[in-house]
């Protein structure tokens, strides 16, 4: 059980990876559209990563991003983002068309080819990139 005190920890936390351009841009951008004031978004290259993922972390680029959840509960790749559609504009309708047929199982297929070819795509982040802290 985290000893902070529950009211100073965001609700939840994203590590997203910050050396690549799309992650770094997307994170901006969910923080632009707003509705996640209750995320804390951290670098998947910094040692509170490292921590808070535990056994989960790998030294190295990620395979995908992982939201904690204030409970501990550890979502990853898709399933990361998902719990954040409700509270950012034009969220419930990505969330809806996930309920039509075949559209989830082509979600999960589309972040994973993204997410393998991330850097190959949309290249690596630069100091520019990254907004400082």
């Amino acid at each position: 059980m985290d000893q902070q005190d529950g009211m100073s920890q965001p609700e939840r936390t994203l590590i997203y990876d910050g050396n690549c351009r799309l992650c770094v841009t997307a994170k901006a951008g969910l923080e632009r559209l707003g509705g996640v004031q209750t995320v804390r978004f951290i670098p998947y290259q910094s040692e509170e990563a490292a921590c808070r993922l535990g056994a989960d972390y790998r030294p190295g680029r990620p395979d995908v991003a992982f939201l904690i959840e204030r409970d501990g509960r550890t979502s990853r790749g898709l399933d990361a983002f998902l719990p954040l559609l409700p509270g950012i504009s034009g969220g419930r309708f990505w969330l809806a068309l996930l309920q039509v047929p075949l559209m989830r199982p082509l979600a999960y297929r589309v972040y994973q080819l993204i997410a393998r070819h991330r850097y190959r795509i949309f290249g690596q982040a630069s100091s520019t990139d990254i907004p400082s802290a």
